[in-house]
């Protein structure tokens, strides 16, 4: 057989593959439901779909740059393209306003619109297959308690073959499961609650897991570290390098406000994630906080071997060292204060001891930004003020006084990688 029919074959299959998948997967439009079939919604189902929705991350990938809430337009950054997040709100023409809730569920669970289009899945309908009749129906009813707003939002910037939607009944077909999440009776209740918010509608997994080349999870590496907007997502299992293991208690702290003195502030995508658990049942966080904090097994008691303090360097030149004096130490401080901004001795970052330097380049570069109206953690950003070179140098300084982990790698790609993601609007 020659080359070009060994092509033409693969080819072939390839297609037959797609079209299969499709045939299986291809689901009819849902007629448009009546504004009074709507009408019957309670004020308890939507203050807990409210909660559930904060549970979620809702708002912060459906609601764009100065945009109204929930009325999409986000882009979102994947391996393949750009997806813009759609208008949830109930606006009848570029909202979900004439889905019906039988629409919304299979949406959630089956990724396929009111006009059985296939969804890609930036938006995590894997998770959401574990989400119960009642949370489904709590959600929709506090997405159409919110005030209708026309957003149409632009098309998605994906390369072909991934703008041809079909494709994507391929990839539900390998990555799509519908495992149940029956209880576990050796476990607590609160546990039991925690799994079914992590694996389900809090989608942890999403940034927390690793994918492969065709952007599904890593079954068998499940918690051990992603990446989310460029930003790492580190592991949540016992893989995580940190100089505290978490204990349910810091983590409930650390979800609801976004800080911990043994571990430090949540930036960049856990910093959204924060602000909305902030506003969710903190008896749900502590059940998150329970689930998570048992993926690493004997965190209660162990601590990495990192230094307490900051290791006094000989070796290193001057220049970083007044900068990093004049720029960082007043508020990092070696004696442990927190001050008005939060900031913690660098020994307890977490962003500090993992393999890659792209979260701390990406702090030094935007800093922090304080969401709390009553203060909380805050840092000014750096990447108009100092230069790259200053800016490699500065990380590299604190990666080896305040751990005994390697210098970085990727400092340089990373400083650049983030200069980009400032300049896009």
């Amino acid at each position: 057989m020659t080359l070009r029919r060994v092509l033409l074959t693969v080819v072939a299959v390839g297609i037959l593959v797609v079209l299969g998948g499709y045939a299986l997967m291809w689901r009819p439009a849902i007629a448009p439901a009546a504004t009074s079939a709507k009408a019957q919604i309670d004020r308890k189902a939507i203050d807990h779909g409210a909660e559930l929705a904060a549970i979620g991350n809702c708002a912060d990938c459906h609601t764009s740059a100065n945009g109204a809430a929930y009325a999409g337009g986000r882009p979102i950054p994947t391996p393949f393209g750009t997806i813009y997040a759609s208008n949830l709100t109930p606006d009848g023409e570029t909202g979900i306003g004439s889905w019906s809730e039988e629409a919304f569920k299979r949406a959630m669970r089956d990724g396929v619109d009111r006009e059985g289009r296939q969804l890609y899945p930036a938006f995590p309908y894997d998770h959401f297959t574990h989400a119960t009749d009642a949370d489904i129906h709590a959600i929709y009813a506090f997405l159409m308690s919110k005030p209708a707003v026309r957003n149409a939002v632009p098309a998605n910037d994906l390369a072909f073959p991934f703008s041809f939607r079909p494709i994507v009944a391929g990839w539900k077909l390998l990555f799509l499961h519908r495992d149940g999440l029956e209880p576990d009776a050796t476990k607590s209740a609160e546990w039991n609650r925690g799994r079914y918010l992590v694996e389900g509608l809090g989608h942890c997994g999403s940034c927390h897991t690793p994918r492969n080349a065709l952007g599904g999870e890593k079954r068998g590496s499940a918690y051990a570290g992603g990446a989310a907007e460029g930003w790492n997502a580190p592991p949540l299992n016992a893989s995580l390098v940190t100089a505290h293991k978490w204990t349910v208690d810091q983590l409930a702290e650390y979800l609801s406000t976004g800080w911990h003195r043994l571990h430090g502030a949540a930036a960049g995508p856990m910093a959204d994630v924060a602000k909305n658990l902030g506003r969710a049942s903190q008896g749900d966080v502590r059940a998150i906080a329970t689930y998570i904090a048992s993926l690493s097994p004997g965190a209660e008691d162990a601590k990495a071997a990192v230094p307490v303090g900051g290791k006094v360097l000989t070796d290193q030149s001057a220049d970083v060292v007044a900068i990093y004096n004049g720029a960082c130490a007043k508020c990092h401080n070696d004696r442990h204060d927190v001050g008005p901004s939060q900031a913690i001795s660098l020994s307890y970052s977490t962003a500090v001891q993992q393999p890659q330097s792209a979260n701390v380049v990406r702090v030094v570069m935007h800093g922090i930004e304080s969401y709390r109206t009553d203060g909380g953690p805050y840092m000014p950003a750096f990447a108009g003020v100092l230069t790259d070179a200053q800016i490699a140098s500065v990380v590299q300084y604190v990666r080896a006084r305040y751990t005994d982990q390697p210098q970085w790698t990727d400092v340089k790609s990373q400083i650049a990688k983030a200069r980009q993601e400032g300049a896009q609007p």
